[in-house]
């Protein structure tokens, strides 16, 4: 970054893409599974996961993550209140 900060339009991106992709520590999960419960795609198989979970599992575990996630925000907005 330049002394002036007049470029942080381009650090943005990468800014965006740490923080959907950092593993919350209260959830164990990033943003980008808790919202669409799939990792983030970038064009090269990373992690190769070698079953297919089954559409009722997968429900389940969102369901989990959603909940978990519900609690925390909950939480903190009782917080804020405060």
């Amino acid at each position: 970054m330049d002394y002036r900060q007049k470029d942080w339009p381009e650090w943005l991106v990468s800014a965006k893409f740490v923080i959907n992709n950092k593993t919350h520590f209260k959830t164990k999960v990033s943003l980008l599974i808790a919202n669409y419960g799939r990792e983030l795609r970038m064009g090269i198989n990373i992690k190769r996961k070698e079953k297919m979970e089954k559409i009722i599992e997968f429900v389940e575990r969102m369901k989990k993550v959603q909940g978990k996630a519900g609690v925390v925000l909950k939480k903190v907005q009782e917080k804020i209140k405060r």
